[in-house]
């Protein structure tokens, strides 16, 4: 039976989530102040939408999402230190991080880079031990594979150098695509293949939730950038406007607001027909997308 609504799947599994990464960071021995700072960022809310793709997935093939749980943790860990490391004043350089201090404001810098670096390697920890009855090896080694290459240089990180080097100059789409596909949508797009690594998926069905994967990348960033320019500070937890503040382009600023929320609804679209087209049961992942669509931070 599958659950009714994303609100309940949402809540079982986001607690399940924040659960586990309260319990592996506080059983690692290492020096207090580092294991409060990977907690305080790791605590700092959000909305889980990359551990809920992997449970998602699960649920679609009809597997038990909890063998999912430390693979959903250990994406979490990377995106939590990838928001650190974002933060700081050598790259955005924000106070404000879900309304709250940022960790370098909190820690300083060195530990808020050294908390960030800790929960990067912890993920792959993670993975590799992963319990056997819910992955054996070669889907372990698949699953941190794909991790390396979709947090790394051919991935988020890449994807943040570019969007870096791109800052004061005027990007065509294709190129601003290509900052969006790397810096967001390989996490996102990892966060699926990771749950059907783990259910068992066939070449072919991979294939398909990595179609869906692509758009629902591009729609998350999508409505970030229209958020930037519709939001408020208390919406989105930090100032608005910063975008246009540091001269970076946008959907908004290449094609204008409404063009941007054309791209966005096209997104949305092919994402639920790649769906539609999978033979799964995708409630969950339907509702997902529209919240991806839809959210207001």
């Amino acid at each position: 039976m599958h659950p009714v609504s994303l609100d309940s799947f949402t809540q079982k599994y986001k607690t399940l989530v924040e659960e586990r990464l309260k319990e592996v960071v506080g059983a690692l021995e290492t020096p207090e102040n580092l294991a409060k700072a990977m907690l305080y960022s790791l605590q700092a809310g959000g909305k889980r939408i990359r551990p809920l793709l992997v449970f998602a997935v699960m649920d679609a093939f009809g597997k038990d999402p909890q063998d999912g749980l430390d693979a959903a943790a250990a994406i979490e860990m990377v995106h939590t230190y990838s928001l650190i490391h974002d933060d700081l004043p050598s790259m955005d350089d924000d106070d404000l991080r879900r309304g709250k201090p940022t960790n370098h404001k909190v820690f300083g810098e060195a530990t808020a880079i050294l908390a960030g670096d800790a929960l990067l390697t912890l993920s792959f920890n993670m993975l590799a031990d992963i319990p056997e009855n819910a992955a054996p090896a070669t889907v372990k080694l698949a699953l941190i594979k794909g991790l390396s290459a979709a947090a790394g240089a051919p991935g988020m990180v890449g994807g943040q150098v570019a969007d870096m080097e791109g800052e004061n100059k005027e990007l065509t789409l294709e190129q601003l695509e290509y900052i969006h596909i790397n810096k967001t949508g390989k996490l996102l797009e990892y966060s699926i293949i990771a749950g059907a690594e783990i259910a068992g998926a066939t070449k072919e069905q991979k294939e398909v939730m990595s179609k869906f994967a692509y758009h629902i990348g591009l729609a998350f960033q999508i409505r970030d950038d229209i958020l930037d320019l519709e939001g408020t500070e208390e919406m989105i937890g930090k100032p608005v406007g910063s975008d246009t503040a540091n001269e970076k382009s946008t959907y908004p600023a290449l094609l204008g607001l409404a063009g941007a929320k054309e791209a966005l609804d096209y997104h949305l679209r092919s994402a639920k027909d790649s769906l539609a087209k999978s033979g799964l049961e995708v409630g969950i992942l339907d509702q997902i997308t529209d919240l991806i669509g839809l959210r207001n931070h």
